[in-house]
């Protein structure tokens, strides 16, 4: 990679249209772009961000940011994420000695990559997807990050890949003043993250529970049946769609956070953001979760729904469990600087492979030909 002194890592950072970066609410492949860039950043890489107009790079780091639309074009759809794409791409082709790599976090982009002379990273951020899956095979030069094994292992294999679990900053989150009586659930309202599980857990505990987070446009039939029903009771607060220092107000306060998945989650952001505020996640072990949290240390896997109660009476129970060496365990699996030099090493390993194939392909074309 160039060097200039120091080196000086030319990145094309391609996010979504969707969501600015940083995202100011509901955002985490924007909030893992956004950390991604401060490391990078720090670390004397020059970034330049594909994303929505309102975008500024990363929390505390700014950078150059590339925009075909003006503000943050919610909700997604394949469309307007086309145009985001085809802009980068035709940016990418009139700057391209500009750059040293293309990561990319959107899957449009991945078919405009023959195009492109350079080597190109795309990070996984998605569940299981039949016609992700075809898309990747049919793109082997690709180098492609799962963040998770499990993901990995359900939309595998890839001829260059890797694994990469997501990290934050640990200082964005801190210990709090725990309420005994209080569980959190914090995320989207739809039927996979089963918030209708987490009211039903939290009032068989007879704790109340705390509801972070909104139902988007396809889980709006799920909250009418499911949720909206059981948002009635005493014991149920709903916050509706937190920000940061809401969200780590109420991850620190809380007992523990519930985590009753029903589908195969590729990471689950909140489980580290839970850890490093030091409430402990008690989930079941679907997905990504037995990957992310370390028994007895950072949470629970339970069975059902009557182990979660168990595991919220006893192990997790403010009185037994260790806030400060469940913060300090995730810090150390789950920072984003530990994030940051995986992507190093998978960037370095990329561009070292493109050398090598262009130094084949030319001497390929010295050959005579028979």
């Amino acid at each position: 990679m160039r060097q200039q002194g120091r080196q000086h890592l030319r990145v094309a950072m391609v996010s979504t249209p969707f969501v600015p970066v940083p995202p100011r609410q509901y955002g985490g492949t924007e909030l893992v772009v956004a950390e991604l860039i401060d490391g990078l950043v720090e670390r004397g890489a020059r970034v330049t961000l594909f994303a929505a107009g309102d975008s500024r790079g990363g929390y505390h780091r700014a950078c150059p940011v590339r925009s075909w639309f003006k503000d943050s074009t919610w909700p997604p759809s394949v469309y307007k994420e086309l145009e985001h794409s085809s802009f980068a791409l035709g940016e990418l082709l009139a700057r391209q000695g500009e750059f040293d790599l293309v990561h990319a976090h959107c899957a449009t982009f991945l078919p405009l990559t023959l195009q492109l002379d350079l080597p190109v990273v795309y990070t996984l951020h998605h569940p299981y997807d039949d016609e992700l899956c075809r898309l990747y095979g049919d793109f082997q030069r690709i180098t492609y990050v799962a963040i998770s094994a499990r993901q990995q292992q359900l939309c595998g294999p890839f001829a260059r890949g890797a694994v990469i679990h997501h990290g934050v900053e640990p200082e964005r989150y801190r210990l709090g003043q725990v309420r005994p009586d209080t569980v959190a659930f914090l995320g989207r309202l739809s039927r996979v993250k089963a918030p209708h599980r987490a009211i039903e857990i939290a009032a068989a505990a007879g704790l109340r529970l705390r509801i972070g987070g909104r139902a988007h446009e396809e889980d709006a039939e799920y909250f009418r049946a499911e949720v909206r029903p059981r948002l009635g009771g005493p014991l149920v607060e709903h916050l509706g769609e937190v920000g940061h220092e809401p969200k780590v107000e109420l991850l620190s306060t809380s007992r523990a956070l519930l985590f009753p998945i029903e589908w195969e989650e590729p990471f689950g952001l909140v489980m580290i953001e839970a850890m490093l505020c030091g409430c402990p996640v008690i989930a079941y072990a679907r997905g990504a979760a037995p990957e992310v949290i370390d028994e007895g240390i950072t949470g629970f896997l339970a069975r059902d729904e009557k182990q979660m109660v168990e595991l919220l009476e006893g192990p997790a129970h403010p009185a037994l469990f260790d806030r400060k060496r469940c913060r300090a365990h995730a810090a150390g699996r789950f920072s984003a600087a530990r994030m940051v030099a995986d992507y190093l090493r998978v960037y370095q390993a990329a561009h070292l492979q493109a050398l090598a194939e262009r130094e084949a392909e030319a001497e390929a074309a010295l050959q005579p030909h028979a």
